[in-house]
């Protein structure tokens, strides 16, 4: 099997070599780089439909009589230009046996969670110095391009809407999604024109939610790739203590226990590894009182046959751990004056009356990171609707981080005000009363983006603000008559297979706590999947280096691939 580097990362989010070895595929190999012929074997490329990718398959069979392989079956993720296509036609035609474009140019992150393969389309979303460019385009289309194979590997003719507000970016991607749509259920193999199905895209511009993007999250799996150096989904820990070797564990959906812990709050996941623990150790009655690291360490030498079980536990403890020991030395004091904040009322349910007294004593604090500090002022910005240019000035040089302020000032250019003016008011969003719901003190917001999920389910999101781009809006009936069908407890994927899809889109990054929401609702609702998805995934810290840089020219922007 031969790989690009694009495909390369997307078949390892699918899958495992073993699993590809149970399919008969032994080799696995990059199609740019030189290989030893085996022309006794056949060969399946899954390869993007660019230059390079083709070149690297043509120089494969470029003469018959010293062709790497017996054959070629060629998969392009993409739709194949003509120019590309008649180049492998007038190559090596006699060579392939099969041609087909498989359309999936999206990145499968989780089960429910999708993200794009553009890691500098924030910078070309957002900076001014591409404003007279025709980069922002250019980039909206190969979005478009990329959400319609999400929709198609779905088996999914949405109905497109999209929030509208006062940029016009939410709106043209939702046209551009829209019109690919139209042109790829008119081409497709069936070739006949696929009715809108009862699913719904929409289509949210990042400015939408800032809060969400810079708070303090306390449940897991945001909480762990928020404060620690977790890099390409891989954690670095040490065993027994500082003198132990370091290991490394990657955080995915094969592991079952981080499936299980990674939406729960922190103070739930410290109480229940350990219990699972117990519970392995119990079988062999090895521990006793509270189980240390170095204790399960000798317990896996004694019990080998729970290693792999005991193994993964040992690592979300630690993942736990580390998190705890950030949070208690600094992170406890900050959520709080964040929540508040966030809110605009306390943990008692009173108004903040005065929301610079709630800031200044983080300011203060000298044990607080200038990224924390600058954190919070943005929630303050985000609550007062904007403040003004003296105000500004005064926190920035009062903080000491005029070479970070581009952090806060930026923001203006994502459409949320930083300098508050009665030409600008950001029209919020209606939040849903979840007074009634139990949550940690510390843990009091919910990211807007679930009241939508939730409203647009329950078909209560007005069409003035959420037009649709589709001709033919589909009837979505929500949790309504499509649920009527149902068996009310079931929450197998199975059963949601003749039920509606939500797709949610967020231009700029979506945050771990947005994806938590599609989870949740989801298992609120379970007549409707809700899927969501963004160019990339964002961690407060990656977001505000973005947000500095869109200023920057373009050659000086260094884009962090995901």
């Amino acid at each position: 099997m031969l790989l690009d580097d694009y495909t390369t990362k997307l078949l390892s989010l699918c899958c495992k070599m073993t699993d590809l070895l149970a399919e008969g595929i032994t080799v696995v190999e990059n199609v740019y780089k030189n290989r030893e012929p085996v022309p006794h074997m056949k060969a399946i490329y899954l390869i993007t439909p660019t230059k390079k990718s083709v070149d690297g398959l043509i120089d494969d069979f470029i003469t018959k009589s010293c062709s790497r392989y017996k054959a070629a079956y060629v998969y392009f993720t993409d739709f194949c230009p003509d120019s590309l296509f008649n180049k492998i036609k007038s190559s090596c035609a006699k060579s392939i046996k099969k041609c087909k474009e498989i359309n999936i140019s999206f990145f499968p992150y989780e089960s429910q969670v999708f993200i794009l393969n553009v890691p500098d389309a924030f910078y070309r979303c957002y900076s001014p110095t591409l404003e007279k460019t025709k980069e922002k385009d250019a980039v909206m289309q190969v979005m478009a391009e990329q959400i319609v194979t999400l929709c198609a590997t779905l088996d999914e003719n949405p109905g497109v809407r999209y929030k509208s507000g006062p940029s016009d970016r939410a709106s043209k991607l939702a046209q551009l999604v829209e019109k690919n749509l139209e042109n790829y259920y008119r081409t497709d193999e069936k070739s006949q024109i696929k009715a809108k199905t009862h699913s719904q895209l929409i289509i949210i511009d990042r400015a939408f939610d800032p809060v969400s993007t810079v708070l303090h999250e306390l449940t897991f799996q945001a909480m762990a790739y928020d404060l620690l150096p977790i890099e390409n989904d891989t954690y670095k820990y040490k065993t027994e203590g500082s003198a132990g070797k370091e290991k490394e564990a990657i955080l995915e959906e094969d592991d079952d226990l981080w499936v299980k812990m990674r939406h729960k709050h922190i103070a739930d996941v410290i109480e229940e590894i350990p219990k699972l623990l117990k519970e392995i150790s119990s079988k062999k009655k090895e521990a006793e009182g509270k189980l240390s690291l170095s204790a399960l360490s000798q317990l896996m030498k004694r019990m080998p046959q729970y290693r792999k079980e005991i193994s993964k536990q040992v690592v979300h403890l630690n993942i736990a751990e580390d998190c705890m020991s950030k949070f208690k030395s600094n992170i406890e004091r900050l959520c709080k004056t964040e929540q508040d904040l966030a809110l605009g009322t306390d943990a008692e349910g009173q108004k903040v009356k005065d929301s610079m007294r709630v800031l200044l004593p983080v300011l203060l604090n000298k044990s607080h990171e200038s990224y924390d500090k600058i954190r919070a002022i943005l929630l303050y910005i985000f609550s007062t609707n904007g403040t003004t240019q003296e105000n500004l000035e005064k926190l920035i040089q009062n903080v000491h981080i005029e070479s970070d302020s581009d952090m806060i000032r930026n923001w203006k250019y994502l459409d949320v005000p930083v300098i508050s003016s009665f030409a600008v008011q950001q029209h919020k969003y209606p939040r849903r009363d979840r007074s009634s719901e139990e949550t940690f003190q510390l843990s009091r917001w919910t990211p807007v983006i679930k009241d939508v999920m939730e409203d647009a389910i329950e078909n209560k999101l007005d069409s003035k603000d959420w037009p649709y781009s589709s001709r033919c809006p589909p009837t979505w009936n929500g949790s309504g008559a499509v649920s009527a069908r149902q068996k009310p407890k079931g929450s197998s994927r199975e059963e949601r297979k003749s039920s509606a899809r939500l797709i949610i889109f967020v231009i700029g990054g979506v945050t771990y706590s947005e994806m938590r929401c599609a989870y949740e609702v989801s298992e609120a609702y379970k007549s409707c999947e809700v899927v969501i998805g963004s160019t990339h995934i964002l961690t407060p810290k990656r977001l505000l280096d973005e947000v500095k840089s869109l200023t920057k020219p373009k050659d000086m922007v260094s884009i962090k691939d995901e």
